[in-house]
């Protein structure tokens, strides 16, 4: 087998190409290293400034005549979106804190309408209760009101019959005399006396019976009375009914 180098065409090339790069290096070197050439350099270096100046201010106004924007414009237009984003950014977090501060508002309102709400129904059952004593206080009243009454008839019904028993006495002490008499002679004298104290006797009876009739018509007005407020206590509860089902 052979052991040779295999050949490459593109040495030769590699080798002159290195050799004139070397060259112009130097070349170039030996040029800029010299004043007059950097001050011709700055001298051209300045006059393309001012020309790109010129082109630049021709270019704006041309830009503007034609309503065409320019590079400034657009670098204008970038920063201005920059900036728009950032504030658009900064609103969104004011916007989401807003909405944090809404729901925790609505969660205290919330809570705010349930105790009122709580509170309400509170003051309701209680404003029931408080009626219902109300009317039980009037009922009482007029319970006592009634006894304060039944107490008085009582009262005058105790004074006609301790006079009943006084007239009683004094009748069955003119009997004992009406006796002594019979005894007596003089009895004839006394009859008329008797017919009248009879008719005394008679007329107090009927006083009783007067009296008997009296109490049983006080007592049928008592129980009258007492009915009455039962039935206005029916009436209420009947009407409390039917305003909780409404």
């Amino acid at each position: 087998m052979a052991t040779g180098k295999t050949y490459d065409p593109f040495a030769g090339y590699k080798l002159v190409s290195e050799m004139w790069e070397k060259q112009l290096n130097g070349l170039l070197y030996k040029l800029t290293d010299n004043k007059e050439f950097v001050q011709t350099a700055n001298i051209g270096l300045d006059a393309y400034s001012r020309y790109l100046e010129r082109l630049r201010k021709n270019q704006e106004l041309i830009a503007a005549f034609m309503n065409i924007p320019t590079k400034k414009d657009v670098a204008n237009v970038a920063k201005l979106s920059i900036q728009v984003e950032e504030k658009m950014d900064i609103l969104e977090e004011q916007i989401w804190n807003l909405q944090e501060g809404l729901s925790s508002l609505n969660k205290g309102n919330l809570e705010m309408f349930q105790e009122t709400v709580k509170i309400v129904t509170q003051m309701k059952t209680e404003f029931q209760k408080m009626a219902r004593e109300v009317s039980e206080t009037k009922n009482m009243k007029a319970d006592l009101q009634e006894l304060r009454q039944g107490l008085v008839d009582m009262k005058i019904i105790q004074v006609n019959i301790q006079e009943l028993r006084k007239e009683i006495d004094g009748i069955k002490s003119i009997k004992v005399d009406i006796k002594q008499l019979n005894d007596s002679k003089e009895s004839n004298h006394f009859q008329s006396d008797i017919q009248e104290l009879k008719l005394g006797v008679a007329e107090i009876s009927n006083m009783k019976t007067d009296l008997a009739a009296m109490k049983s018509l006080i007592e049928k007005d008592k129980q009258k009375k007492k009915k009455e407020p039962e039935k206005e206590q029916d009436k209420e509860l009947v009407l409390t009914g039917v305003s909780k089902s409404k």
